[in-house]
């Protein structure tokens, strides 16, 4: 049965001053440029993912277009990841897959970039990475988002399957 605090919506919306205070309060910190809230919690319309703009307030590039912000998906992907999330990915998915939506990732960043930017541009792809994987938390925020990422999906397969169960215990 799924658990109700962790049933979200893609939306694309606009910060509200509450969302403002909550991504800053799941982050410790006020986010340094633009971004929207693009996946909440079904039950209180929580913010569970954001979207930032390829570039700060300041004009340096931002290479995490999506940021897994919410709990309890936040903590569960943190328990993947400490379980050797990370070298089971890329062992099972491979890294052509991974590379492809790298560069996916990385065009639809870039097609977000202001018309006629010539200004330093983020890099590379899913959270800045250049090769493999780096971080199962951007994967996952971009897949919720629903973007074409076989890694999130992977990651949403082994959530499903207990892998970031507080209650799971290995042996």
């Amino acid at each position: 049965m799924a658990d109700p605090l962790s049933e979200t919506v893609v939306v694309d919306d606009v910060p509200t001053a509450a969302d403002r205070d909550q991504v800053a309060a799941l982050l410790g910190r006020t986010p340094n440029g633009a971004y929207a809230v693009v996946v909440r919690h079904v039950h209180d319309g929580s913010p569970v993912v954001i979207r930032n703009e390829p570039l700060l307030d300041d004009g340096r590039p931002m290479p995490t277009r999506y940021w897994l912000l919410g709990e309890p998906e936040r903590t569960m992907v943190s328990r993947l990841e400490s379980r050797g999330g990370v070298h089971r990915v890329e062992d099972e998915i491979g890294l052509d897959v991974i590379a492809a939506a790298h560069d996916r990732y990385r065009e639809e960043r870039d097609a977000a970039l202001p018309e006629g930017w010539e200004g330093p541009r983020p890099s590379a792809g899913v959270g800045g990475t250049r090769v493999g994987v780096k971080c199962l938390h951007a994967h996952y925020g971009w897949w919720l988002a629903g973007g074409d990422d076989p890694v999130g999906q992977w990651v949403a397969d082994h959530l499903a399957a207990g892998d970031g169960d507080r209650d799971r215990i290995d042996g």
